[in-house]
């Protein structure tokens, strides 16, 4: 059995509030799509000025050390500067990646903002997105979409290619196939990102107060009065599926809740392989030399790694003497050349297959957000969570959570 989860067997990665490899820019609130579950409501037309962006990406020059920037929304795509912001957050010395439903993005569009210095995309396709002409479909029916994108951005090159998408109870089931298709991919899909499905439940079990004035919830966009789903699901869930199809599937580094060491915010795995076999995954001094070694020379954390080197996993086995991932990875190498000779000869590539886990609230109303979350933005000058956004917008800040028998009447 691979090794269980547990802070002491993960390791846990080193981003924070101000050093830390991804940045969250929100350059519009307007989307294309409904997708359920969204944390942020469609205010059409609503875009950022190049003046207010250029602003945001001060704040997170002066606060926040950070390797790439995370281009999202609303759908970044809608925006009539795209190419410009692309530009903007290059020219800083970032890295620019766009997360997009993909519905906007031609092969003219892409090569623009490739020139612009765009470093990759991350598409986001479920099924409960309401996506036209692919209503109905189930997710694996949706790899034929996910395809068309990442043969599209092959086509290109020089650019990573990551999938995220959101996973409900009633999806749960289709996660090994996904991680499954990945492989198949692996030459060109380079991370695929599971994001576990929560809303707030409006049930009567909590109150919600800004200040010391009980707030109506129900404005938000990611409560529901009447939710019959789950929305407990943790990481540790999703790994038991992916161990239904691939037993030795592995994570090695992690970020924790703000109020529980042991929840499994951001949980990473990496794996080597090919189309043919996956020979392994990396262990946590892998995931440990890559960040110090990237820091140490950089002065920030990694994120997206150039696909050059997605492609040349074979350097990766010089690091066996480090990791006993990477060990294991070489001896199944190398015995594949007389137990499975079309795996060896096909060379050897990296993936990544990240779970999210997002806010949890306990029974005491504390809510549990991912310390070191990457997808902090800029709210009036200051850094905050981006999946709460919608709250600083109504409220100006994140309500209290309050269990309802321990209030006090106001």
């Amino acid at each position: 059995m691979a090794n269980e989860l547990s802070p002491q067997t993960l390791y846990r990665l080193p981003w924070n509030l101000a050093d830390n490899a991804i940045s969250w820019l929100e350059p519009t609130y307007t989307c294309d799509m409904y997708c359920d579950g969204c944390y942020r409501e469609n205010r059409n037309a609503s875009h950022k000025s190049l003046e207010e962006i250029k602003r945001e990406l001060d704040i997170f020059a002066r606060l926040r050390k950070t390797d790439s920037i995370s281009i999202a929304g609303g759908e970044p795509l809608t925006h009539p500067k795209i190419v410009e912001i692309v530009r903007m957050i290059k020219k800083r010395g970032w890295k620019p990646v766009i997360n997009t439903n993909g519905q906007k993005l031609t092969e003219e569009l892409l090569l623009q903002l490739k020139d612009a210095g765009l470093w990759g995309f991350t598409f986001h396709i479920d099924s409960f997105q309401n996506r036209p002409h692919w209503k109905g479909k189930n997710e694996i029916e949706l790899n034929e979409l996910r395809l068309h994108y990442a043969k599209m951005v092959a086509k290109v090159g020089g650019l990573t290619c990551s999938f995220n998408a959101t996973v409900y109870p009633e999806t749960i089931q289709y996660v090994p196939a996904l991680v499954k298709w990945a492989q198949e991919h692996i030459d060109i899909v380079h991370i695929f990102v599971f994001i576990i499905y929560r809303i707030a439940k409006l049930d009567g079990i909590y109150d919600y107060f800004v200040g010391d004035k009980k707030v109506n919830f129900e404005t938000i966009t990611y409560a529901k009065e009447q939710d019959f789903r789950r929305t407990d699901v943790r990481s540790e869930d999703l790994v038991a599926e992916i161990r239904k199809l691939y037993p030795d599937f592995a994570p090695s580094a992690f970020l924790n809740g703000t109020h529980l060491a042991d929840s499994y915010k951001w949980l990473l795995t990496g794996r080597i392989g090919n189309k043919h076999k996956i020979f392994g995954y990396t262990g946590p001094k892998f995931m440990e030399l890559v960040q110090s070694i990237k820091h140490f020379f950089t002065d920030s954390y990694l994120a997206y790694a150039d696909p050059k080197y997605n492609k040349r996993s074979l350097l990766y086995l010089l690091l066996a003497p480090f990791d006993k991932g990477i060990r294991q990875i070489a001896k199944n190498f190398f015995a594949s050349l007389f137990t499975m000779p079309k795996a060896f000869f096909s060379g050897l590539f990296y993936q990544t297959i990240l779970i999210i886990q997002p806010i949890d609230v306990l029974p005491d109303g504390e809510t549990n957000m991912c310390d070191g979350c990457p997808d902090i933005t800029v709210w009036k000058d200051r850094l905050v969570w981006s999946c709460r956004m919608e709250e600083q917008l109504i409220w100006g800040q994140q309500a209290r959570v309050v269990p309802r028998q321990n209030n006090i009447t106001i």
